[in-house]
């Protein structure tokens, strides 16, 4: 279950009169109408303060108003801040909002044709005969208009102008900071984190936890951008289907969609989505993208070709039409936008290298387009001095063979590299020194360059996340998920529960489990996650770490506590807190505990369903085609959420497969 979603409800307080003099007890519609139709459709109502009734506009209405997730308007009375209220929501959202009404025979021409739910008053009071289907009927319309909203503009404002925007929420903080900013503010510190650590799995947990799809969506797209960047491309695309459900038009999402179906060698496609936006969006981003698709379509048709180990020049010579392309594209985009130097570094340098090879001149100029890039990498540098313009003033350097430029910049980036933990930046600057080297291309520079940035990799391989250098990736990740241990005061024949794993299966359900592993060929240098609880979880682990395999433990709770729950509640002969420790002291085991890594869980939130999101999130950000996945289930309902059938069903939803099953009543 992840965070629910917030709903603010604006309507009058207390008792108030209708024209007609009769009394409506505005809190018993809402306690009885508004607030359980809105949880019914998934969501937690919110209700302005009293203190609103003055009339003063308080700037936390404001922040609700913009940020809240839906917005629920009684306009029964013609009561000013509803009207106010209901007047704001429409300038600064298009969509989001259901109306609601009773006593009235119509509403004002302005808003008569928005979305309207009636309800019905006997004598001020709610119609108890009409309550249940009126409630009904009020939460399938907030469902309706969830479902809906993103890409209709309901709001009247918005429907009149139809070239108006919605503000961008996050340039719209007024006042003191309030507690949703504060919380805001340690939700992104703890993105930031998660993006520096290279855990998409984190961040994926994260994007679970907002208040509203606004701060899902930015979770989202951030997730897919950080595994595209650790090339895994495909999670990357599944993820991003996700995310542009909330925002189908955004330019960013849009662009890593190209970005990721060129890496997974979709060319076409990847052409296709990017040229589709530049038609809309002619920035030099897009077009610099649709380029870099010609450029990794060369590098294949390079790689693949018969000559490519043999005589590589030979090969590239062959398919130096493809590289011309590339450079060409590179060269369309710099001109759209000459005061970016990416696509202008990409142009040059492909440029001098389809010289190099074919031993003919481009037609690109590329020395105006060297003056350009020269100029702007510095500018940038002496402005930002970030990785990226020290790498291409480095790069210009190396094009125009001045060594002692070209490495002191080198190093300068790697080290920001370094510093911000940023493998993607190293990672694309080590694939270009490759293929540059591999054709000749200013051989000593080149080797000189490679060797700083490889440096700077094994010294980030030795940072990131407690990660033991030079660490090759596995060929497979098996996930387990499993009972733990009966508590022999709590379940057995004559007890409160059935037996569900009882201490006599021990060995059967090792035994058991080593023969999946089997079965998967999990062997040295793979992973294993669970969460290290008695019974199969340490049955698992030990399996594992037999055969040479990575472990990588991940508790719900912090140590002490988890121990107490998951570990030793029923232990006499401490044989389970002794293979914990075992397992946590092993020099292949990594130690995660979720409430450090990702903070604790918000209010509502099963810490057990968390970790199950969390463990296969971060497994499946590894390689989703090489991910596995193991249960030691008896296929029943567990004692509470975040249980062994939580996480089958999460395998089932996520991946369409089936886990490998181990029924402890078979054993």
């Amino acid at each position: 279950m992840s965070a629910a979603r917030r709903a603010f409800v604006i309507m009058p307080f207390g008792k108030k009169k209708l024209a007609d003099g009769t009394e409506v007890d505005c809190d018993d519609v809402y306690k009885r109408l508004i607030q359980p139709a809105i949880a019914a459709a998934g969501l937690v109502a919110h209700r302005a303060d009293a203190d609103r009734r003055g009339g003063s506009i308080h700037l936390d209405m404001f922040q609700d108003l913009l940020l809240s997730e839906f917005v629920v308007a009684d306009l029964t009375m013609d009561n000013p801040n509803v009207w106010y209220e209901i007047g704001v929501r429409h300038a600064l959202r298009s969509g989001g909002t259901v109306m609601t009404y009773a006593a009235r025979d119509r509403l004002p021409f302005d808003i008569a044709g928005q979305r309207m739910q009636r309800y019905t008053l006997k004598d001020g009071k709610l119609d108890p005969d009409r309550l249940e289907q009126e409630r009904t009927a009020l939460t399938e319309a907030i469902v309706a208009t969830l479902g809906a909203w993103r890409g209709r503009r309901a709001s009247p404002v918005y429907q009149t102008i139809p070239s108006l925007q919605e503000p961008d929420w996050k340039t719209l903080k007024v006042g003191d900071v309030n507690e949703f900013w504060d919380a805001l503010d340690a939700w992104r510190r703890r993105v930031d984190i998660a993006r520096r650590n290279q855990r998409p799995g984190d961040i994926l947990v994260l994007a679970d936890e907002t208040p509203n799809s606004l701060l899902e969506f930015e979770a989202l797209r951030t997730a897919a951008d950080a595994l595209l960047k650790m090339k895994r491309q495909r999670y990357a695309l599944k993820i991003l289907e996700e995310a542009r459900k909330l925002e189908p038009d955004d330019v960013k999402a849009i662009q890593i969609e190209g970005m990721a179906l060129g890496r997974d060698e979709r060319y076409a496609e990847a052409r296709d989505v990017l040229t589709a936006l530049a038609a809309k969006h002619k920035d030099g981003e897009t077009l610099s993208l649709y380029a870099r698709t010609w450029k990794d379509e060369w590098i294949q048709v390079w790689n693949t070709h018969p000559q490519r180990q043999e005589d590589p020049a030979a090969a590239a010579r062959d398919t130096a039409s493809t590289l011309n392309n590339a450079a060409v594209a590179y060269y369309d985009a710099f001109r759209a936008v000459p005061g970016e130097y990416y696509p202008g570094i990409n142009a040059l340098t492909l440029g001098r290298l389809w010289e190099h090879v074919t031993g003919l001149e481009s037609k690109l100029p590329l020395g105006r387009i060297a003056s350009g890039v020269g100029w702007t990498a510095s500018v940038a540098v002496e402005r930002d001095k970030d990785y990226w313009s020290l790498a291409t003033r480095a790069e210009m350097a190396l094009v125009e063979g001045r060594q002692k430029e070209a490495l002191a910049d080198y190093s300068d980036a790697a080290a920001l590299a370094v510093a911000n933990r940023d493998r993607f930046a190293l990672d694309s600057s080590s694939q270009q020194l490759d293929f540059l080297g591999t054709l000749g291309f200013q051989v000593e520079i080149v080797r000189a360059a490679a060797e700083i940035i490889d440096r700077a990799e094994k010294q980030l391989d030795a940072l990131v996340g407690g990660r033991k250098p030079a660490q090759a990736e596995p060929q497979r990740i098996v996930v387990f998920s499993g009972h733990m241990i009966d508590d022999p005061d709590v379940r057995g024949p004559g007890k409160e529960k059935p037996a569900r794993f009882p201490p006599e299966k021990i060995d059967a359900a090792a035994k058991a489990i080593r023969q999946r592993l089997d079965k998967i060929g999990a062997s040295a240098g793979d992973l294993g996650l669970c969460g290290g609880a008695s019974g199969g979880d340490l049955l698992f682990a030990e399996a594992c770490l037999e055969r040479g395999m990575r472990m990588e433990l991940r508790l719900a709770r912090r140590e002490e506590e988890f121990l107490a729950e998951s570990v030793t509640f029923a232990d006499p002969d401490r044989r389970w807190e002794e293979s914990f420790e075992q397992v946590k002291e092993n020099a292949a085991t990594t130690l995660l505990i979720m409430p450090q890594e990702l903070g604790p869980a918000p209010a509502g939130v099963s810490v057990h369903d968390r970790c199950n999101r969390w463990i296969l999130y971060s497994a499946l950000s590894l390689g989703l085609r090489k991910t596995y996945f193991v249960t030691l289930w008896n296929g029943e309902p567990g004692d509470g959420p975040g249980g062994t059938q939580h996480m089958v069903e999460l395998v089932r939803k996520l991946t369409g497969r089936r886990p490998e099953i181990i029924d402890p009543k078979t054993l």
